[in-house]
């Protein structure tokens, strides 16, 4: 297969279209403003419909309304701009309705600046709207990442009936990188049978809400949606760890950081240092028990998270492991880059304070 040059943005989009994205709703915000410009010039040409929203809070409830009768949906944006569609993210997730969303972290909190961070990983993972729902987050690394992944998103969300997110940085969404386009495993997907498009010979018509009003219909519905929930940390946990076989530090980085802690690793092997890399893929569900396990191997003696935030995931690395060995964390917020060399300097550092 030969390798193209793409804008992560761009590609983003493309692999929306070629997921089969009926709608895109959207709202401009850097650094993500390539996915819609590519879609309104793109996703007509293919039978889909574009629309540039009022606003973030239109777009995410254009989004309800397409998956509502059974479309592919689909907005992107941009921290604040995901703030502002956390309400009807909580609706669709209450709905149970299929959509993709695609956050392009730039820094914050509120407006911030326009260089890529990792701030958002709480609001992601921990769902920003109100109510005991989640989101599976999909955190790609690279383009070819991005793209498999956001195709990939779109059977996700139809399976299991939720919303996904790509969480990926502004470094992802605006730099290029040579990808393959290949075929994504398809899943055996269930009928819409749920939809609200019209009665196809039913002989009832479809009512799709997040609303109930009575309180044990409430609660049995929470349960309901907390079983799908377990059965997704069973079945669509993923990671990639490199080195943790005998590693002595164990670094865990997910998305554009993980990409530096990867240089690390092997500038730290080749002074003699035993360092290991852990990635999430998924950040949920968080791959919290292959975590543990590494971590209570002999040889490990520290973990340190890497982030470009001020430590968000570091809660879901005490939560897995217990704090069976000492975590350190190096994190650059705001919009910084943490370096190779210092992710180094702070592994020697944790590494001689626990010897």
């Amino acid at each position: 297969m030969e390798k193209e040059l793409w804008k992560g943005n761009e590609a983003i989009a493309e692999a929306a279209i070629r997921a089969g994205v009926n709608c895109f709703f959207g709202y401009p915000i850097t650094p993500q403003n390539e996915i819609p410009e590519y879609m309104s010039a793109h996703l007509p040409e293919a039978g889909g419909v574009f629309v540039q929203s009022e606003s973030e809070l239109a777009a995410i409830n254009m989004v309800y309304g397409a998956a509502s009768s059974g479309m592919r949906a689909m907005t992107s944006s941009s921290s604040p701009g995901v703030s502002l569609k956390q309400e009807g993210i909580s609706y669709m997730a209450g709905a149970e309705l299929p959509g993709v969303i695609v956050n392009m972290m730039r820094g914050g909190p509120g407006l911030g600046t326009i260089q890529p961070s990792q701030c958002d990983y709480f609001q992601a993972t921990r769902g920003g709207g109100n109510g005991d729902y989640r989101t599976m987050v999909l955190a790609p690394c690279n383009i070819q990442e991005a793209v498999d992944m956001t195709q990939e998103a779109f059977d996700l969300a139809d399976l299991y009936r939720m919303p996904v997110v790509v969480l990926g940085d502004g470094m992802i969404g605006q730099m290029m990188e040579p990808i393959v386009w290949h075929d994504i495993p398809k899943r055996e997907l269930p009928a819409k049978d749920w939809a609200a498009n019209g009665r196809r010979g039913r002989d009832h018509n479809n009512f799709v809400t997040s609303l109930r009003m009575d309180a044990p219909d409430c609660e049995e519905h929470n349960r309901a949606l907390q079983r799908k929930y377990d059965l997704i940390s069973q079945t669509e946990v993923r990671w990639e760890e490199t080195d943790t076989a005998d590693c002595e530090i164990l670094i865990a980085a997910y998305g554009t950081p993980a990409r530096i802690a990867s240089s690390a690793v092997e500038e730290l092997r080749a002074k003699g240092v035993k360092a290991g890399l852990f990635r999430p893929k998924t950040v949920w569900p968080f791959p919290s028990k292959r975590l543990a396990e590494i971590a209570g191997q002999d040889s490990v003696k520290a973990i340190l998270v890497v982030e470009m935030s001020m430590g968000q995931m570091v809660e879901d690395v005490q939560l897995a492991t217990k704090c069976v060995k000492p975590i350190g964390f190096h994190g650059r917020p705001g919009g910084m880059f943490p370096s190779v060399e210092g992710i180094m300097e702070e592994a020697e550092k944790l590494l001689k304070e626990v010897q």
